[in-house]
């Protein structure tokens, strides 16, 4: 096992093969991208307080603070030291399974195949480009997802939880307080048929489906208001629950929204760039049915 102990900006080349990385910092910045080279590079450009300790064991990179480890990273209180910050940058192959636990830090993940976990107390995280599984907790931060093309698992209790341009096979996101906004490309027949659940407690929930859209869908609200911009989905209930149900297309995929008090908004994707252009460029007549660029639906 090599181990270096890191008190000042420096950069490492680790000369073995990594296929596992773990990082963990308080507050600052965690950058993690996946590249097609097959050696990882660390680079800690600031660092305060205590020593941050990089170690290579076998294939299996970290970069962490004595104290702060993986399984509890969500309960942690940094009582000891109050100045402690460091950013930090990690290119690592792109097949790389990845770890990041971060308190009160952003943390960045780009470009990665391989299994990627993050968990953060406070901060934001952006995932961008995996194509592996993931999996992403937090307690206060927001959670933001795009081009995400493996299975999508989400948790925030206040942070919202945003996913742009997902196109895979599963989103499956829970949150106590906090937004959720999920915005599904299109996926094609070819594709494993989309399976996305969604429950909130009193977080406002709004999804946006690709067209065609083909999907079983199930959203309730106990309390809030729905909206529904597809005409072969039945809204159910007045005073109270009330309920989206239906099929899009074949119903291969499966799509359930639930929420205490929270709204729920089902919105529809324009069929093409060029389409939504002319929509967008023409002025229909009184009697027209709405622009699918810009979609509307009923509001109970």
């Amino acid at each position: 096992m090599t181990e270096w102990s890191v008190t000042e900006p420096t950069k490492l080349t680790p000369t073995d093969p990594v296929t596992r990385l773990r990082v963990r910092i308080v507050n600052g910045t965690v950058n993690v991208v996946g590249t097609d080279e097959d050696s990882a590079r660390v680079e800690i450009s600031e660092i305060e307080g205590p020593p941050l300790i990089v170690t290579q064991d076998g294939s299996t990179l970290t970069v962490s603070y004595e104290d702060l480890h993986w399984k509890n990273i969500l309960k942690w209180l940094d009582r000891k030291e109050h100045r402690r910050r460091a950013v930090v940058s990690v290119a690592v192959p792109a097949g790389t399974d990845v770890e990041v636990g971060v308190v009160g830090a952003e943390a960045v993940v780009s470009g990665v195949g391989g299994r990627t976990e993050v968990r953060g107390v406070s901060g934001d995280t952006t995932l961008l480009g995996l194509s592996g599984p993931v999996r992403a907790e937090s307690v206060s931060g927001n959670l933001e997802a795009q081009s995400v093309t493996g299975p999508l698992r989400a948790n925030s209790v206040t942070g919202d939880v945003t996913v742009i341009e997902g196109a895979g096979g599963s989103v499956k996101a829970e949150t106590v307080s906090g937004d959720m906004v999920v915005d599904l490309g299109p996926a094609g027949f070819d594709g494993p048929p989309a399976d996305i659940r969604l429950t909130s407690v009193s977080g406002e929930v709004a999804v946006r489906l690709p067209h065609p859209a083909d999907a079983r869908v199930e959203a309730s609200t106990t309390s809030g208001s729905v909206s529904n911009a597809f005409e072969d989905l039945r809204v159910g209930g007045q005073w109270g629950a009330k309920t989206v149900t239906g099929t899009l297309g074949s119903g291969r995929g499966t799509l359930k929204a639930t929420t205490l008090s929270g709204s729920i908004a089902l919105l529809r994707r324009p069929e093409s760039d060029e389409d939504a252009y002319t929509a967008a460029s023409s002025t229909p007549s009184p009697d027209s049915p709405a622009s699918p660029a810009s979609p509307t639906g009923k509001v109970l």
